[in-house]
């Protein structure tokens, strides 16, 4: 009987949200394949095979986003009403060639409304934050405003987009935002890159207090490019950054590690690396007090490039890694911790699905081992960049698709719930207690 119940309760659930419709759907769908992984990490570690556990899985729905022109989301975040809050690009609407776009979403995908920021240059969004007063804090870079060339661009807004402030930050050269986070003191801490200040390219931190005045910015690097992708606040009040560089390591470029103190100062760093190009995109502080690093390898793996991700402990010693790809190019945007320690890691791939490029979602457990994954796309390109879990643990995805109701390229946004155990198994909805 209450398997039964379940059941007839799942299929009220699809019922219910296949009623609504993709804005700007057209009527071919995407396709949805999931696919077993195999564990390629590299000669001198440790092997392990790689097996998904059985799972069923819904797409409650997709929606793109667009003009004529291209446009695209790099970061999402959740928003204190259960919608969605997307930062990106667009060249389809705005002043300039490019400006920077914010969309806010209900829980199911509608737009609730947009907000360009730009000038007549070009403009993008990188990242973005909700700030405690229920406004937006958002990362990213600028020519249309600033010193000279690209500066890294920071925009406070309240709760509908509108701008309280903005800061550039930069000198001669060009500089870029590509991560932000809330600080302890209320303030904002900006990581990215710049050739203005430091000995090449360099990783870039900057310190803001709540009205985005730089209170202090260290560089970090040597005589070749590092760029910063991530950052977050650790648990002792410093700060971790991820990035690549290509002044120190192994090879081309390496994955790199900054640990800081809450001023900036580096306490240790480590790279990670073969001999050909490794590029680090997202780091996670987990529960054990260490790190996981997400990218791409070229060094290790099955493929051109594959997913990669390495765990470390608290001083940045690897415990180990995994790689996860097949013949193609698979590359790893973020990496988020999830309930139960697992990890869950976002990007796209060439390897499976059905078309040129899919979006990739691997859910792991604390070890690597992965528990499920998959891809979603059409015959074109598409590609996933960030992901936030909503209010009922679903994984919503955002990026972009040139497979669907576009004309170049528009924003997706996709929600992918698990079913657990599968609808044939007494499977259940799980729902967030």
């Amino acid at each position: 009987m209450k398997k039964t119940c379940r059941v007839v309760l799942l299929i009220l659930i699809i019922l219910l949200l296949s009623s609504f419709t993709p804005q700007n759907a057209s009527q071919k769908a995407p396709t949805i394949q999931q696919y077993k992984l195999h564990d390629d990490a590299s000669a001198d570690l440790p092997q392990s095979g790689i097996s998904e556990k059985s799972n069923s899985f819904i797409t409650l729905w997709n929606r793109t986003y667009g003009g004529v022109n291209d446009d695209c989301a790099y970061s999402i975040t959740l928003d204190s009403d259960g919608g969605y809050v997307l930062a990106g690009y667009t060249y389809s609407f705005g002043a300039g060639s490019c400006d920077a776009w914010l969309i806010k979403t209900d829980y199911f995908g509608n737009m609730q409304w947009n907000k360009t920021y730009g000038g007549l240059g070009h403009d993008e969004a990188h990242c973005i934050v909700r700030t405690s007063d229920g406004g937006f804090a958002i990362a990213g870079t600028t020519n249309s405003f600033g010193l000279n060339g690209l500066d890294a661009w920071l925009i406070r807004t309240d709760s509908i987009g509108n701008v309280l402030w903005n800061r550039t930050y930069g000198g001669s050269g060009d500089d870029e935002a590509w991560s932000i986070t809330t600080t302890t003191d209320e303030g904002f801490a900006i990581a990215g890159w710049t050739t203005s200040f430091g000995v090449g390219g360099d990783f870039w931190l900057i310190k803001t207090d709540a009205y985005g005045n730089a209170e202090w910015n260290k560089t970090y690097g040597g005589i070749f490019f590092e760029a910063a992708n991530s950052l977050t606040q650790t648990n002792d009040g410093g700060f971790i950054l991820a990035g690549s560089t290509y002044s120190y390591g192994a090879g081309d470029a390496d994955f790199w590690l900054v640990k800081t103190d809450q001023l900036g100062n580096d306490q240790w760093d480590r790279t990670y690396g073969g001999p050909e190009a490794d590029y680090g995109f997202s780091v996670v502080q987990t529960y054990d007090g260490g790190y996981a690093i997400a990218g791409s390898t070229s060094s290790f793996g099955a493929g051109v490039y594959d997913f990669w991700l390495v765990k470390t402990n608290n001083l940045g010693e690897p415990m180990w890694n995994k790689t996860y790809g097949g013949s193609g190019y698979d590359e790893a945007w973020l990496i988020m911790q999830i309930p139960n320690n697992g990890l869950a890691l976002v990007g796209w791939t060439e390897s499976f699905g059905s078309g040129n490029s899919d979006c990739w979602l691997i859910v792991t457990d604390f070890q690597g081992e992965v528990e499920w994954s998959q891809t979603w796309g059409g015959e074109n390109n598409d590609y996933a960049y960030s992901a936030v879990l909503g209010i009922y643990r679903q994984f919503i995805l955002c990026g972009q698709t040139q497979s669907f109701w576009t004309n170049d390229g528009d924003i997706l946004l996709i929600t992918i719930w698990k079913i657990e155990g599968g609808v044939g198994g007494g499977g259940r909805v799980p729902l967030a207690k």
